[in-house]
This record gives C-alpha cells, sequence and structure tokens, in this order.
C-alpha cells in the first residue's frame, strides 16, 4: 500500500484525527507542542502530517513533520520546560560551521550534536525508565 500526501483537513477535522489515532497523549488545541524522540524536533499538532492509502479509503495515520523521520505518536513525547528551552538554544546541522575532517581528527563532537544527544538521552530517561 502506497501512501498519498497529507489529507486535506479542516482544524477541527485535524484535531478530531489527532484525538482518536493518538492514544498515548490527549490533544486539547493543534497548537499544543510534542518532542520527537525519534528526530529530537519540537513539533505541533498543526505540522503533524495525516496520512491514509492512496485511494483514501483506508486506515488514517499520523506522521511526524520532519523528513525522514519515521515517527507515530508513540514516540512524540510532552515536552517540559527543559526540553522546551534546550530546542529552542540548539543550533541546526546547517549552522554549525565545523569542517567535518577537523572536527573528527581533533576528536571533538560539534556541540549542537552533544547537546542533542545529551538531550535525547534525558528525555530517553524520562520516559522509558
Amino acid at each position: 500500500m502506497s501512501s498519498s500526501s497529507p489529507a486535506p483537513l479542516s482544524d477541527a477535522e485535524k484535531l478530531a484525527v489527532l484525538r482518536s489515532l493518538d492514544q498515548f497523549r490527549e490533544w486539547h488545541s493543534l497548537d499544543e507542542k510534542r518532542y520527537c524522540l525519534v528526530c529530537g524536533k519540537i513539533i505541533t499538532g498543526q505540522q503533524i502530517q495525516v496520512a491514509s492509502d492512496t485511494r483514501g479509503d483506508g486506515p488514517q495515520r499520523l506522521n511526524c513533520p520532519t523528513e525522514r523521520c519515521s515517527s507515530i505518536p508513540m514516540d512524540w513525547a510532552l515536552p517540559t520546560d527543559e526540553i522546551l528551552a534546550a530546542a529552542e538554544t540548539m543550533v541546526t546541522p546547517n549552522e554549525w560551521n565545523i569542517t567535518p575532517t577537523r572536527a573528527a581528527d581533533s576528536g571533538v563532537e560539534p556541540s549542537a550534536t552533544s547537546q542533542l544527544g545529551k538531550l535525547t538521552t534525558q528525555v530517553k530517561q524520562v520516559f522509558y525508565f
């Protein structure tokens, strides 16, 4: 079964789909944020993609909006204030400005990667242990 592009839904319809398909956390609005444990991004209900098969008559599913992220609702945690603050201060890979060979030669890990790794470890400890 192949998937289609995100289904065009009104805000009320999308919120209803989020509420019915995310059995792990409640959704009160599309502005609510979740922390994706797979890609490390903060996502909102508005950004989450709703997909179904190409015919449109199969079951719907929720997908993380981040390109190449295969997470599903069970991978989306409620972000704490600490997670939101850390995510806002993190540098995106395009902003690292580090030459890969220089970083590899020195044995120094890019600070954003290090921060993301620590943040992901902390989040996983909170939600999985």
